[in-house]
């Protein structure tokens, strides 16, 4: 996004956030100072048009938007930019965020060259903590850059576009219609830019480009076109950053070569594990310059104020304790179908979990009542994108459903269907590649429980797990047939098609 200046004319969104300043624009939207006139404080507002990057798609990416920046919003880490409100006015998507004052982190390494490795080291384990809690929830960010960090005038470093990035998942991990991926090259892992599935391997894969651009002072792989910068993501070595920097440490050097590891399984396992090596190197407590924009400054003086002079908090008051009551099942089910019906998805979720013990305590837990509202739940929980809870809820009810009625119940197969898409969206590509492989004869036996549509929709999801895991020659073989069934039985015109003709033809490109 490059960088503008401009006034808003006064206009307001949302019949509250009035724009003040133009201080960013691409080919998504605009970023905004804005002042919110309801609470009287400066926040930051991005517009969005769908219209402009997703076609016929734009209805769909703005229910996602909406979904996603809700998810965004349970993410709580001190690293993370707040998001105090979003949705759409007119043709625009709207997302309010926290003003940060502090200087991007493209500019912080413009203005300091070389860039002290101590600062790089600094930055990327503040990187790490807030990807560690982002992945967590899980969330893939999708799009780190130093263009989306922030470095306060503290030092800490913010974490932007999370929402964004996520919701734009759809065009980032695809490729347009001319045959380019649509997102940061430079950034993007193998995987990403060849249409696979993301995970948390992803993020880490661009926080070694990032790393690695503090340490040289620039990207490991550059090039003309965005053809030409994946092929060298692919099939070229990173340069070691001690033959451009010899003063920095060679445990440093050997984290970015392993973050930059062509296939997934071959980098850190999480972006704790990072941490825990950046940690090795961080700064002794000291005292810092007293300078602002020093990134190592929070690991001088851990929560130290600042400026650094000591403040007295206004005094909170405290809520009295509420009695616990014991839940009304039939009036609870009344309320989550309320809520769901008001788009309030996490209220319910709450309302579903507390009740269920309740339920199966009154009812039995293999009665009708309870199996409903665990049903219930598990779709909720993917709804609100808590993967990692709706996970065993999904298991248990595959199980329970194929000791009663067979492996090849419908039933039991869409809650195995459905706990392959928790593994895919917690990071597991392998895991989720094994149960997609088990479903797949299940959904083509048509004397079983045959779906041709979940039969497509898997192999596809097969194909770019294959992608994700590195496997591109197995990835190309997977589509290419899928794409001979999908231009039979629906058509060389259907989306999915036109999606899969896309990425071999990249793939193809890249191979050759």
């Amino acid at each position: 996004m490059s960088v503008a200046t401009g006034t808003g004319g006064g206009r307001v969104i949302a019949e509250r956030y009035e724009l003040s300043t133009l201080i960013g624009q691409g080919g998504m939207g605009q970023v905004w100072t804005a002042y919110d006139q309801r609470l009287d404080r400066r926040v930051a507002v991005k517009l969005l048009r769908p219209d402009k990057v997703a076609g016929q798609e734009a209805d769909e990416l703005r229910r996602r938007f909406v979904r996603e920046c809700r998810v965004t919003a349970q993410v709580d880490h001190p690293g993370l930019v707040t998001v105090h409100d979003a949705g759409s006015e007119g043709a625009e998507l709207f997302l309010v965020m926290q003003y940060v004052d502090g200087a991007d982190l493209s500019d912080h390494l413009a203005e300091h060259d070389p860039y002290p490795w101590q600062w790089a080291v600094a930055v990327a384990a503040q990187l790490c903590a807030v990807l560690s809690a982002v992945h967590a929830v899980p969330i893939v960010h999708r799009d780190l850059k130093p263009r989306n960090v922030m470095v306060k005038q503290d030092g800490t470093v913010t974490v932007l576009d999370l929402g964004v990035a996520s919701v734009m998942d759809t065009d980032t991990t695809r490729l347009t219609h001319t045959g380019s991926p649509i997102g940061s090259p430079a950034y993007m892992a193998p995987e990403q830019a060849m249409g696979g599935a993301v995970g948390p391997y992803t993020d880490l894969y661009a926080l070694g480009v990032l790393l690695h651009e503090l340490l040289s002072g620039d990207v490991p792989f550059s090039g003309s076109t965005a053809l030409g910068v994946l092929h060298r993501h692919l099939y070229e070595p990173p340069l070691p950053v001690r033959r451009l920097r010899p003063e920095v440490p060679e445990s440093l050097e050997a984290l970015v070569l392993r973050l930059l590891a062509k296939d997934p399984q071959h980098r850190p396992a999480s972006a704790q594990e990072v941490y825990e090596h950046l940690a090795l190197l961080l700064p002794e407590r000291g005292i810092p310059t007293g300078a602002p924009l020093d990134p190592t400054r929070p690991f001088l003086r851990p929560h130290a104020p600042w400026p650094d002079r000591a403040r007295t908090p206004a005094p909170r008051p405290t809520a009295a304790p509420v009695a616990a009551e014991r839940p009304d099942v039939a009036g609870a089910v009344d309320e989550v179908k309320r809520l769901l019906g008001e788009g309030r998805i996490t209220q319910a979720v709450d309302i579903l979990g507390a009740i269920l013990p309740a339920a199966a305590e009154q009812h039995g837990e293999h009665s009708p009542v309870v199996r409903t509202l665990r049903k219930q739940y598990a779709a909720t929980l993917m709804d609100d994108g808590q993967y990692r809870r709706a996970l065993p809820e999904l298991r248990r009810l595959a199980d329970e459903r194929a000791t009663e009625a067979g492996q090849a119940d419908p039933q039991s197969l869409r809650f195995r269907y459905e706990a392959a898409q928790c593994l895919e969206q917690l990071g597991e590509p392998a895991a989720a590649l094994a149960e997609y492989r088990a479903l797949l004869p299940y959904y083509e036996n048509q004397y079983v429980a045959g779906d041709p549509e979940l039969s497509l929709d898997v192999r596809r999801r097969i194909g770019h797990l294959l992608l994700a895991l590195g496997d591109r020659t197995a990835a190309h073989d997977t589509l290419a047939r899928l794409l001979h069934d999908v231009d039979r039985l629906r058509g060389p015109g259907h989306p999915l098609a036109a999606e899969i003709r896309r990425t071999l033809a990249w793939l193809g490109q890249v191979r050759g």
